[in-house]
Order: structure tokens, then C-alpha cells, then sequence
């Protein structure tokens, strides 16, 4: 359970945001009566995923971002390649091999039917999984209600990914203009790079612009990932490393430490600190302490409201991997 002042964050944070969602038709407690259950069973299924592999919830935290930026928060990065499209979001190269946790969101809907059949979209169940892992990998530290209603999307291609989600090679100029066309704003793209201080990275990702190119990366660090990263790393010879080494299971501004210490894997990373602006954020986060935590929270609800689907536009998905 929440300790007190989570409880506080919580609700000051989905207070604070209670009529931002409104206009999308996002409410807290949307399945209060049609599904009493759906967001303890979706939190059980993360739970018992984070508790056995922390790299899940890191999974599911990125799988919100990557849905949300391309379509919309629809679930449409869940469906499965089709004779009739062959190329969904999925297999997109952002997303193939490195996104994780589907079979987390499987679970989950599985239990969702049973107990309440055609009731609780799949987009729902990947806006409360990301919340829930959030929840667990910071230690309780980021506790929020997350508003609910989305449907589920119909469209979905490979093609899509990479104009839609920001690279690892990004420069801060592309991260605020990508995340500016989806309504978040520069502390937002601060804020959520914040994830980065979860999961694991391909060697591929930071290997040819930051260990073979010239780069701020520590030579600590560049010597530490150059034992383990080949430099010519790619297809079956691309091993993976954390991408917080001090803390690589816990969802903490650790990230933000890392950052100015030039700790950090990405060039879209170390783009934080090449503006005043972002590196006065960066220097906050990292400094006090349980402030970015409430940030996070604020800008993941804020994020999962992207592109929302209603009406004609959408549909609650019997299977997440098809459309009905």
C-alpha cells in the first residue's frame, strides 16, 4: 500500500489534471461500474511481471510512450502482423526486438474478459500498466490515478515509428519539436527522458554516434561499455546494457545525476544539458529530492491523453493483438 504522502501525490496530481482530461473524454474510475475490478486485476498482473523481471515494467513504462506517439494512445503498437497488414507498429524498427511486456498486457485482458467481457479496452490496459509500473519501480515513490476511456485503434503500421518517436540520436531540438506536435512541452520532454533511468539498451543505439564518433560520453563510461559492446554492434551480435548503471532497477532522478555527470547512453540524453533552459530542469530534478517524482506523474497522465480515439474511431478489441 501507498504510504501517506504518495497517497497526497496521488491525488493532488490527479486532481490537478482531473479537468485537463475531461475534454478527451477521460475520466478516473471510468470501469467503476461497468468493471469494479479492472484496475486491480491489470496492478496484480503487473505486479507479479516486475517483481519476477524489473525489465518488464521498464518494458511497459516505454510501451505507453511508444503507443501514444504514434496514433495516438490506442494500443495500436499491440497488434500482431496480418496477411492483410504485414507491417504493424510492432515490428517498426523502434519497437523490434527492444519493446517488452505484451504478454504482461495478454494477461491482463485475459482476466479483464473473464470477469467483465467486452467491457475495458486494451488502451486502457496499457495507460494502467504503465502507471502501475511506474508505481512499483519507483518504490511506491510515483502513485497516481491514471483517467480511462480511450478505444482502441484500427490502423497500425511499421512505417509510422520512425517519423513519430524521437531517436537516440535526437538533438534538443528535434525532442521539442516531436514532443511539441503531440501537445507536451520542453519540461515534458525533460520529464519523461527521466524513464531512461530504467531498462536496457542495444549496443547499436549509442555505439556508432557515442563510442566510435567523437562524443561528451565520461571515458569511465565509454571504457566500461566498450568491454561490452562490440563496436560494430548490430543483428545477432548486439548485446544489451542498463542504461543506469548506479540504479538500474529503480525509477529515480538517478537519470538526472547521470546526465550531468555525462553518464549517459543516448545522445538525445546528453541533448539536455545543451541549453540553458533544460539544464537548469536537469540540475532541479537531480537535486531535490521526490520533486521529479510528481513531474513524472503529472506528465504521464498528460502523455496517455494523446490522439484519444472515441466514438466511430475506435473500438474495445476482444483480442489485444487484433482488431475485432
Amino acid at each position: 500500500m501507498a504510504s501517506t504522502s504518495s497517497f497526497k501525490v496521488w491525488c493532488l496530481v490527479s486532481c490537478a489534471l482531473l479537468l485537463a482530461t475531461a475534454c478527451h473524454g477521460l475520466q478516473v474510475g471510468y470501469y467503476r461500474k461497468t468493471c469494479p475490478k479492472a484496475e486491480a486485476l491489470v496492478r496484480a498482473e503487473v505486479k507479479k511481471a516486475v517483481h519476477a523481471n524489473p525489465g518488464i515494467g521498464a518494458g511497459l513504462v516505454r510501451m505507453l510512450f511508444h503507443d501514444c506517439f504514434v496514433e495516438g494512445c490506442d494500443a495500436s503498437v499491440l497488434l500482431d502482423p496480418t496477411q492483410a497488414n504485414p507491417q504493424p507498429e510492432k515490428l517498426g524498427i523502434p519497437n523490434n526486438p527492444s519493446l517488452r511486456g505484451f504478454e504482461v498486457i495478454d494477461a491482463a485482458k485475459s482476466a479483464i474478459e473473464k470477469a467483465c467481457p467486452g467491457t475495458v479496452s486494451c488502451a486502457d490496459i496499457v495507460a494502467f500498466a504503465g502507471r502501475d509500473a511506474s508505481y512499483f519501480l519507483s518504490h511506491s515513490k510515483i502513485s497516481f490515478h491514471m483517467p480511462a476511456g480511450r478505444l482502441d485503434g484500427r490502423k497500425s503500421l511499421a512505417s509510422e515509428t520512425l517519423q513519430f518517436l524521437p531517436g537516440p540520436t535526437s538533438n534538443l531540438s528535434t525532442l521539442v519539436s516531436m514532443f511539441g506536435d503531440k501537445g507536451l512541452n520542453v519540461e515534458d520532454v525533460v520529464v519523461l527522458s527521466g524513464a531512461h533511468s530504467i531498462g536496457r539498451s542495444h549496443c547499436s543505439s549509442f555505439v556508432p554516434d557515442r563510442l566510435n564518433s567523437p562524443s561528451d560520453i565520461s571515458q569511465s563510461l565509454a571504457n566500461f561499455l566498450r568491454r561490452r559492446c562490440p563496436a560494430n554492434a548490430g543483428g545477432a551480435n548486439d548485446p544489451t546494457v542498463a542504461q543506469d548503471v548506479i540504479t538500474p532497477h529503480a525509477l529515480d532522478n538517478q537519470y538526472y545525476k547521470n546526465v550531468l555527470a555525462r553518464r549517459v547512453l543516448f545522445t538525445s540524453d546528453a541533448a539536455l544539458l545543451s541549453a540553458p533552459e533544460t539544464s537548469r530542469m536537469v540540475r532541479a530534478n537531480a537535486k531535490y529530492v521526490g520533486s521529479w517524482e510528481k513531474k513524472f506523474a503529472k506528465a504521464m497522465v498528460k502523455m496517455a491523453a494523446i490522439g484519444i480515439k472515441t466514438g466511430s474511431d475506435g473500438e474495445i478489441r476482444r483480442s489485444c493483438r487484433l482488431v475485432n
